[in-house]
């Protein structure tokens, strides 16, 4: 049993806010360090899901899946040197519960991603899947550090060194906080991620895998490898630091290629049907093999690699199309033959492309082989676009036959593979304890989520990563309490800490001060309401001001950069480099209105709550300048996949109101405001002339 009664957890991602949340739970209270200014980290940007097998959304959807399945493929991928597959497997289910029951989290809808026999990763049908459950976690720690002062959240800390006595046993943290170094004890929990964003000379990226310096990285510039650093001066052991996971999409973006960070191509994208293409326009691989097979087909290719969805594969991923395409990172063509165009290839060879697809879609198990078209004849893969046996597809979402294509409307983006995920860390044991150099737990020291390695072997299924963080952050959160309390560890309801009833309590209770729980007065709370922009002083005069969209269009660099979120101009200049979702995710954005995209990724009232004083001023339209404002919020109105204009060609083809509609919509996009205001009246009118024949 520990000598103080807080747990604290370094890191304010998913892994730590689980970690944090389970020692809530269990009756503890904790101390949340992040070294950035907001908490959410590389779990935050995740758009890809949560796996799980036997869950109420499986049954709902008629999914048939087992715990020993989902184990099975996750060894399979791991070239069964997955030790912990049990573990990570068999807690999923309860996780996935623990977040709809807990913290109200929507994760109803199931995919089939990359490796996966069944379709088992979980997302909702709002917000990507990273920032819906760590924004619904963390403002849970929130509102219980507000009621009961049981949980203190301090940003902008760097942890510098682990606390350990003269037995080995970890004891506390020194961590840096503005200027001063401040010191506290009690057991350790590091979720502080990977090391996927150090290319220093010196980092462990160069250290273990100096082949993969030249590639471009998903990850945040905070994914750093401290924990890692910090464990090893404590004495921990280490394990597969040398497997670093290349990740086959992410997107190029047209006007800034050669970035080395770049946004992730989520794996939903090819879950609903989208095609990988080479140079050349051939698809070469299956689309849903795993991350390390679909890498390693592409380094046999010539770029650039094309990401390819028809229209009904980007319906079922419309908002993370919608998205993308408002980020500028894909791209619309009316039709085949204007991919076909784009893509430097005859029409007749995307045609016969889809039409072997397609047909392999047709297979069935039990008569693998009919038909014309080829197939592998054990009936396991029916789909041999890598020319391997046994490498082909067999699931298929979407797919279109050959005579569609020339019709068909499509998106596409140019991807490249991008270092992504470490899967080598601290060793760790099933409970999440740190396992030393003498091979016994450190007492007093966990660690889960990316810091920890040897949970997934050689290679880490889609979906899992924020598993991984859920589930083992929960054990490393329950095994430190239990460490820390013993036999006064009790099971706590989150939802009545969050209103202030502490156990046995009525609902007028209120907590101790977190001071006589931890038993040593807590610094100075710093939560994430710091100021980046103005002062306060200053904030409700300048957010009087009002600026015509085309000046809020002349702020768009690096140093000037103003954003129109919901009517309101934003100078979000100083707050570029502590945008937890790194500052390509604004810049990208500079200078024009984000209000659609922003509202498909934040929740609710986050600008008010974290960074009201970037507010400096409204949005208004000058009479003059109406025709040189920005239109990107009525652009979001154009569906994904027809931004581009018809050729007269083929509006030729199309019903009198389809090519109507599509060349309203291209010049809607290129008209001023009062011609669009005018054009949309007119429209209107023949809409309701239309439906009253």
């Amino acid at each position: 049993m520990a000598s103080s009664s807080r747990a604290i957890v370094v890191g304010g991602g998913l892994a730590g806010l689980s970690a944090a949340s389970a020692v809530l739970e269990s009756g503890g209270s904790v101390l949340l360090l992040d070294k950035a200014a907001f908490c959410g980290g590389s779990s935050a940007k995740a758009a890809g899901g949560i796996n799980a097998a036997g869950t109420q959304a499986q049954e709902h959807a008629g999914v048939q899946d087992t715990v020993d399945a989902f184990a099975s493929d996750t060894l399979l991928g791991g070239a069964e040197s997955a030790p912990f597959a049990e573990v990570l497997c068999g807690n999923a289910g309860s996780g996935i519960r623990w977040l709809r029951e807990t913290f109200d989290v929507d994760l109803s809808v199931v995919s089939q991603l990359g490796g996966h026999s069944k379709p088992r990763t979980h997302r909702g049908k709002g917000k990507p899947p990273g920032m819906a459950v760590t924004s619904a976690m963390l403002s849970m720690v929130e509102r219980i550090s507000e009621k009961t002062g049981r949980a203190q959240i301090v940003t902008n800390a760097f942890a510098t060194e682990l606390l350990t006595d003269s037995a080995g046993a970890c004891t506390g943290l020194a961590y840096e906080k503005d200027g001063a170094i401040l010191r506290e004890h009690g057991p350790v929990i590091l979720a502080t991620g990977g090391y996927g964003a150090d290319f220093a000379p010196q980092s462990l990226l160069a250290r273990h895998r100096p082949d993969l310096l030249h590639l471009p990285t998903t990850n945040g510039k905070g994914c750093t490898g401290d924990g890692i650093r910090l464990g090893e001066a404590a004495g921990a052991r280490t394990v597969h630091l040398d497997r670093v996971q290349v990740h086959p999409t992410g997107f190029v973006k047209p006007d800034d290629p050669e970035a080395k960070v770049k946004f992730l191509a989520s794996e939903v994208l090819r879950s609903v049907g989208g095609l990988l293409l080479d140079g050349n326009g051939d698809r070469f691989v299956n689309e849903l093999g795993r991350h390390n097979h679909i890498t390693g087909e592409m380094w046999k290719r010539r770029p650039p690699f094309t990401l390819v969805l028809n229209k009904a594969a980007a319906d079922e991923a419309k908002e993370e199309c919608k998205f993308y395409v408002g980020c500028g990172l894909m791209r619309g063509f009316e039709t085949g033959e204007g991919l076909a165009r784009h893509l430097g290839v005859p029409l007749s060879k995307l045609e016969a492309m889809h039409e072997a697809h397609y047909q392999a879609s047709t297979k069935t198990e039990s008569n693998p082989d009919e038909g014309p078209w080829p197939a592998f004849p054990s009936g396991r893969s029916w789909d041999e676009a890598s020319g391997k046996p046994g490498a082909g597809k067999r699931f298929f979402r979407n797919a279109i036959s050959g005579s569609a294509v020339r019709t068909e409307p499509f998106l596409a983006a140019t991807v490249t593979p991008v270092v992504h995920y470490c899967a080598g860390g601290l060793e760790i044991g099933p409970d999440g304890g740190v396992v030393g150099s003498d091979g016994k737990a450190i007492p007093g020291l966990y660690a889960a989520g990316e810091v920890a390695g040897g949970v997934h072997g050689v290679n880490r299924l889609a979906g899992s990563s924020l598993l991984d963080c859920l589930v083992f952050g929960r054990v490393a959160g329950q095994s430190c309490t239990s460490y820390m309390l013993g036999d006064l560890t009790r099971q706590v309801s989150l939802k009545e800490l969050s209103e202030g009833i502490l156990p046995g309590e009525g609902a007028e209770a209120s907590g101790p001060p977190l001071a006589a729980l931890a038993g040593t007065a807590p610094p100075q709370r710093s939560g994430q309401t710091a100021s980046v922009g103005a002062s306060a002083s200053t904030s409700a005069v300048r957010q009087q001001r009002s600026f015509t969209a085309a000046e809020v269009s002349r702020h768009k660099t690096r140093g000037d950069c103003w954003v129109i979120l919901h009517g309101r101009v934003l100078d979000l200049s100083s707050f570029l480099s502590q945008h937890p979702g790194g500052e390509l995710a604004i810049l990208t954005f500079a200078g024009r209105d984000a209000t659609a995209e922003f509202d498909m990724i934040h929740p609710p009232g986050v600008i008010d709550k974290y960074a009201p004083d970037a507010v400096v001023g409204v949005v208004s339209v000058a009479a003059d300048e109406k025709g040189s404002g920005a239109t990107h919020a009525r652009q979001q109105s154009v569906p994904v996949s027809m931004p581009t204009r018809p050729a007269r060609a083929q509006s030729a083809h199309l019903s009198t109101a389809r090519a109507a509609w599509h060349a309203f919509l291209w010049h809607l996009e290129r008209m001023d405001s009062c011609t669009w205001c005018i054009l949309t009246l007119t429209v209107f009118a023949a809409l309701v002339l239309i439906a009253g024949r």
